[in-house]
């Protein structure tokens, strides 16, 4: 595919045109894939039990990651959700619990206040889009692009997408950071190479988000 002659206006149309496409699945459907979605987060980062996760509260019919933050909150982990400090800058996290004191931020979404800063160890990452070399295309702010490139180490990024949101490039550009992996209700796939590549069993998963949280808190 030939790059558009002005990206932002593509990107900002393919950003209109997938919220819209997302936004129109029936709830009874969104809640079925969501189901899988959780499913298969459960089954591929368990490993995750203990660690810090970021997350973000579910908008305009993303998948609901707080499905699985629950259930590795019962096992160890701690929970944080995404604070914009100012327009350009990184973002903080913050540690979430159910019955935090949150007040409304961005987009009206709650964000904690007084809880404690943390830096997650994984992310999850809901894209408006995300292409075949495993990049997202966000919400237009850049901000988790900026938060991305301020991390060290570099968290787990995993994003959690439906199958619908699946484009063929974003056209990316040296800002924009892949991820690490993709999860919709089709299944888990890894970045590698510059591609998705999808993994038949979700466990196999484990050991390989094992060794890149290993490999980054090394160096």
């Amino acid at each position: 595919m030939s790059r558009p002659a002005d990206l932002a206006a593509w990107r900002k149309a393919k950003r209109t045109e997938l919220l819209a496409v997302r936004e129109a699945v029936p709830l009874a459907i969104r809640r079925g894939r969501n189901e899988i979605i959780t499913q298969l987060l459960k089954n591929a980062f368990d490993g995750l039990a203990g660690a810090s996760i970021g997350f973000c509260w579910p908008y305009k019919g993303e998948p609901d990651t707080r499905f699985f933050l629950h259930e590795m909150r019962r096992r160890g982990s701690r929970g944080a959700l995404p604070v914009v400090v100012a327009k350009k800058q990184a973002m903080q996290f913050r540690e979430w619990w159910p019955g935090a004191p949150t007040t409304p931020g961005v987009f009206d979404l709650p964000i904690p206040q007084g809880t404690e800063i943390m830096q997650p160890q994984a992310l999850l990452v809901p894209p408006v889009g995300f292409d075949a070399a495993g990049y997202r295309l966000g919400y237009g702010g850049g901000f988790f692009d900026r938060t991305l490139a301020a991390c060290t180490p570099q968290p787990l990024k995993i994003a959690v997408a439906f199958e619908i949101s699946r484009i063929e490039t974003i056209y990316p550009q040296p800002h924009d950071i892949p991820m690490d992996f993709v999860v919709t209700e089709k299944g888990v796939a890894q970045v590698c190479d510059g591609k998705l590549v999808a993994i038949d069993d979700p466990a196999q998963v484990r050991p390989i988000a094992a060794r890149l949280l290993r490999e980054r808190a090394a160096h």
